[in-house]
C-alpha cells in the first residue's frame, strides 16, 4: 500500500466520522425542535426545517454509498462535507432566531474539525464562510415566535421582535449551556477518534518507510555479495587449477594420505565454488543460464537430500506431502531461504530436526522444527529483524532478516515460534503462484 492509497484511507475513515456526526446531528435537531416546539410551545417552521433534516439524511446516504466505494476520497470531498454541513446549520438557525440562537456556537465545531481534518489553506476556507455566516444572521433570520402566534417574517431585523425580560435571558443561558455540553461532547469523542486514524496512517506510513530502509539494506547486501562473489571467482579457479595439478604429481599421487587430503581441498573448493555459484544466481547474473523445470515435489526433495548431504545432520524427520503434479521454475532464492532456516535449526539442535512440506489451500507450506532452546521473547519479538538474534556474533540474524523479505517480496510470509514440547518452529508460507512456470520474479 503506497502513501496515496494510506491518505485516502485515512480520509475514508474521517468521512464515517463526520456521517455518524451528521446523524447526531439529525437527532440532536429533532429532539431540539420537538422540545421547543411541544414543551416549550415556541412555535417553529416546522416543514421548512424538516427539509433541512431530510437533505442532512440524503447527504449521509450519498456518503455512505462513497465510503463503501472503492473511489479514493480526497481532502477537496471532505472540504466540501464540511462545507453542506455549515450551509444545512446556518438554514436551521435563520429559521430560529438567527444569531440570537445559543446554537450559533456550533460553527466553531465545524471549525475545529477543519483544523484536524483538512490542510491549511481548506481550513480557512472553513473559518471565512462560517464568520460570513454568523455575521449574515446578526441580520438576517426568521424571529423566534414566543407567542406562539405565527412564524414571524421572512426577512428583516430580528432583535425587534425578540421579547425582553428574564425569562428570554434564562432561556437564552440554558440554551447556550446545552449548546456548550453538547459541543464539548462532540468534540471530545470526535477529535479523539480522529486523531486515532491519523496515527493509524502514520503507523503505516512509518512502516512503508522501513519496509523500504530494508529493501535498501538488503540491496547494499546484494552488491556488496555480487562483488565478493566476482572478485572470489577467479582466486578460486587458480587454486582448482593447482589442486588438479598436485592430484597428478607423482609426490601427491603415490601418497596415500595427502591424496585424500586434497580430494577433501578440492571437495571444500567445490563447495565454495557453487556458494559463490548461488550468490550470482540470488543476484540476478546467471539465472537464466540454469533455471529449470520441476515438480514441486521434486524441488523440495532435491534441496533436502542436498542439504543432508552436505550438513550430514544426526537424524531428520522429512515428510513431503506437496503434490507431484504442480511444475515449478526452480528458484535458487527460494532454496536459500530453505537452507538457511535448516541451518539456523541444525545450529540450535544437532540432534533432530524436523521439516514438513505441505500444500494449504493456494499456498505452500514448510514447517522446520528443532529440539533446541527455543527462541527468547526478544528474539520472537524482533523475528526478522537486521541483526537481532539469540547469538552473540557479529552479523547474525541476517540470514533470517534476508529470508522475510525475499518472502515478502514474493507475496509469502515466514513466522516463528516454540513449540509446547521444547525446541522452535519456523514457518515457511509461500503463495504457488509465484513459483508457477511464467510467474514473475519478485524476488
Amino acid at each position: 500500500m503506497g502513501e496515496s492509497a494510506i491518505e485516502s484511507d485515512a480520509n475514508r475513515r474521517n468521512l464515517l466520522l463526520l456521517i455518524a456526526l451528521r446523524w447526531l446531528a439529525v437527532a440532536g435537531q429533532v429532539v431540539a425542535i420537538a422540545a421547543v416546539h411541544v414543551w416549550l410551545g415556541v412555535a417553529l417552521p416546522l416543514a421548512e426545517m424538516g427539509l433541512v433534516i431530510l437533505f442532512l439524511i440524503g447527504l449521509n446516504l450519498i456518503g455512505l454509498f462513497r465510503a463503501m466505494g472503492e473511489t479514493p476520497i480526497s481532502d477537496t470531498e471532505l472540504c466540501v462535507e464540511l462545507l453542506l454541513d455549515v450551509a444545512a446549520l446556518t438554514i436551521q438557525l435563520y429559521l430560529s432566531g438567527g444569531a440570537t440562537n445559543p446554537f450559533i456556537s456550533l460553527y466553531l465545531l465545524q471549525v475545529i474539525l477543519a483544523a484536524v481534518l483538512l490542510a491549511p489553506a481548506a481550513t480557512w476556507i472553513i473559518v471565512a464562510v462560517t464568520s460570513a455566516c454568523f455575521i449574515w444572521l446578526t441580520r438576517y433570520f426568521r424571529p423566534i415566535d414566543f407567542g406562539g402566534q405565527g412564524h414571524g417574517h421572512s426577512h428583516g431585523q430580528g432583535h425587534d421582535a425578540l421579547h425582553d425580560g428574564g425569562s428570554f435571558f434564562d432561556l437564552h443561558l440554558q440554551g447556550m449551556f446545552l449548546c456548550f455540553l453538547l459541543a464539548s461532547m462532540l468534540v471530545a469523542l470526535f477529535v479523539t477518534r480522529i486523531n486515532a486514524n491519523l496515527r493509524s496512517r502514520d503507523t503505516h506510513l512509518a512502516e512503508l518507510r522501513q519496509r523500504a530502509a530494508e529493501e535498501a539494506h538488503i540491496v547494499r547486501m546484494g552488491l556488496l555479495a555480487s562483488g565478493a562473489a566476482h572478485e572470489l571467482g577467479t582466486p578460486l579457479s587458480t587454486l582448482a587449477v593447482i589442486l588438479n595439478d598436485w592430484r597428478h604429481m607423482p609426490q601427491f599421487h603415490d601418497n596415500a594420505e595427502l591424496h585424500g587430503e586434497i580430494e577433501e581441498m578440492q571437495a571444500a573448493l567445490g563447495r565454495c565454488k557453487s556458494i559463490v555459484s548461488h550468490i550470482l544466481l540470488a543476484a540476478g547474473e546467471a539465472r537464466g543460464e540454469d533455471a529449470r523445470r520441476a515438480p514441486l515435489a521434486v524441488f523440495i526433495d532435491d534441496i533436502v537430500e542436498r542439504w543432508e548431504d552436505s550438513r550430514h545432520p544426526l537424524s531428520v524427520d522429512y515428510r513431503n506431502e506437496t503434490g507431484a503434479d504442480f511444475d515449478i521454475v526452480c528458484d535458487s532464492v527460494i532454496e536459500q531461504v530453505l537452507v538457511n532456516i535448516l541451518d539456523n535449526a541444525l545450529e540450535a539442535s544437532p540432534g533432530w530436526i524436523g521439516i514438513a512440506a505441505e500444500q494449504s489451500d493456494a499456498d505452500l507450506v514448510m514447517r522446520v522444527s528443532d529440539a533446541g532452546p527455543g527462541f527468547s521473547e526478544v528474539a520472537l519479538a524482533q523475528f526478522g529483524k537486521p541483526y537481532q538474534s539469540d547469538k552473540d556474533e557479529p552479523g547474525r540474524g541476517l540470514g533470517l532478516f534476508l529470508a522475510v523479505n525475499v518472502l515478502r517480496k514474493l507475496g509469502g510470509t515466514i513466522g516463528a515460534a516454540n513449540r509446547p514440547e521444547g525446541g522452535a518452529r519456523v514457518e515457511l508460507r509461500l503463495p504457488l503462484a509465484a513459483l508457477a512456470v511464467g510467474a514473475t520474479d519478485g524476488a
